[in-house]
């Protein structure tokens, strides 16, 4: 299991039960639900296990388990999703959560299992994991897992990064974890800070105290909707907010663990702590906006925009097209981005509108510009364009040219900059494609000297002659 993501911690079945209801009891007022439907899934450190795999990782569980129906429910449940299972005998019962849903509410959560028990030693097979592995997830849910003293033996002489997601009833992070990730009701719990002032500067203030009395390398405060806030060795905290276009949701179950989840796997990628944070902050919104557990056989993969997928340009379309009003497009790779592009952008957004750029992928860009292109990421590529006000939205498409994207947008102006321009320009390849629907094509004035290969030629020269300097 060597490489894997090892989750450590106290696994329960989730079950929601969902019904209707229209009628009270006639022997105590309360509600009678008609059951329709009842779904079972991985709770606790089983749904951090199953959200990891569902991403692709390679994931070994290593968690309690009882002789009884629940935990062979929970058995086949997770061995479906590709986890590896390496249980610990429990005595008494699995836990079991059984949530009762009518009309979109939980009207009752209803707790099986009784009280934290004693587990017995891990087995061998378990051991060997967290020795072999690529990063450890300790998800701690309270039952006492992971006060297992052989167990947080072996978290602590693992030489893998460990994640550690607590619990206010269980026990302190393993010395010299990377990260711990509390949220701030959590965090308060912990360090038993009353929460003075705004909830960053608990967050930050707290953060402080539990990194340096678990003496952890970093504290990540998860914050709901406004993301979370990285505590480390330096003395100003990082604040990572939410991706945009990311409302709250009722349904947040679940969120803590794909935070907890992303970040370990984020690490033993070779992230860096603010990195990983970054990564877990938008999975965790991902998966809130899919409908948390509650939506979890039907979150994507996480992907970048693709031109065969609705996303925000399409409702930017529709919204514009329903207010009779003119969609401008332009396209490019925009590898480095510079005046002459600020300056195309912003003549072809006055153009109509509403502007949307269709930006080659990293595979486009290579397949143009060759194998040492693009000099930047795709997603960050998309990040600038999207930031700049003359912007209203961006795609990104695979093909070497736009053509399946314009066919999908259908722009009624198609902008391309100035270098296209003169009696001797080619004519854009894209121009009877547009025309077919009455679109039109149209160049804009470009600022004569700024280009994205220029500017790199030029970088290369001033390193060179700075290398040849020093020597």
């Amino acid at each position: 299991m060597s490489g894997a993501l090892v989750v450590v911690g106290d696994a329960l079945l989730d079950r929601d039960v969902v019904g209707a209801v229209d009628r009270v009891c006639p022997d105590a007022p309360v509600p009678v639900l008609d059951e329709r439907s009842a779904t079972d899934r991985p709770g606790g450190a089983g749904l951090a296990a199953l959200l990891a795999a569902a991403q692709g990782a390679d994931v070994a569980l290593v968690t309690a388990l009882a002789d009884d129906p629940a935990a062979a429910r929970l058995a086949e449940l997770l061995t479906a999703a590709g986890v590896r299972l390496l249980p610990l005998r429990m005595p008494g019962a699995t836990p079991e959560k059984i949530r009762l849903r009518a009309g979109g509410q939980t009207l009752l959560r209803l707790d099986r299992g009784g009280g934290p028990q004693a587990p017995a030693e891990p087995p061998e097979a378990a051991l060997e994991a967290i020795a072999g592995a690529g990063a450890i997830l300790a998800s701690d849910y309270g039952r006492g897992l992971l006060r297992q003293p052989t167990l947080r033996a072996a978290l602590a002489e693992a030489s893998a990064p460990v994640v550690w997601d607590p619990h206010p009833r269980g026990p302190a992070a393993v010395p010299g974890a990377r990260l711990t990730t509390p949220n701030l009701a959590e965090l308060r719990q912990l360090t038993g800070d009353a929460g003075g002032g705004t909830p960053l500067s608990t967050a930050t203030r707290a953060g402080q105290e539990l990194r340096r009395r678990w003496r952890v390398g970093a504290v990540a405060v998860t914050m709901g909707a406004d993301g979370a806030v990285l505590c480390h060795s330096g003395g100003t905290p990082l604040v990572v907010p939410p991706p945009s276009g990311v409302d709250e949701a009722e349904d947040t179950c679940g969120a803590g663990d794909r935070f907890a989840a992303a970040a370990a796997t984020a690490l033993a990628g070779g992230a860096v702590a603010a990195e990983a944070v970054a990564e877990a902050v938008a999975a965790a919104s991902a998966y809130v906006a899919a409908g948390g557990a509650a939506g979890l056989h039907r979150e994507p993969p996480p992907s970048r925009p693709s031109a065969a997928a609705p996303g925000p340009a399409d409702e930017l379309v529709a919204r514009v097209r329903a207010d009779g009003g003119t969609l401008v497009a332009t396209g490019g790779c925009f590898d480095i981005l510079h005046a002459g592009h600020v300056a195309t952008l912003q003549a072809a957004r006055r153009l109509g509108d509403a502007l949307v750029v269709c930006l080659n992928s990293d595979r486009s860009v290579r397949g143009l510009k060759g194998p040492d292109r693009p000099l930047h990421g795709e997603a960050d590529r998309a990040r600038l364009l999207a930031a700049l006000d003359c912007v209203d939205a961006v795609v990104v498409f695979d093909e070497p040219t736009p053509h399946a994207v314009l066919s999908r947008l259908r722009p009624d102006v198609w902008v391309k900059g100035g270098d296209y321009a003169g009696d001797d320009a080619p004519e854009l390849p894209e121009a009877e494609l547009v025309r077919g629907w009455g679109g039109r094509v149209v160049t804009v004035p470009y600022l004569a000297g700024r280009s994205t290969t220029a500017t790199i030629t030029a970088a290369r020269r001033r390193g060179g002659q700075l290398t040849r300097g020093a020597a």
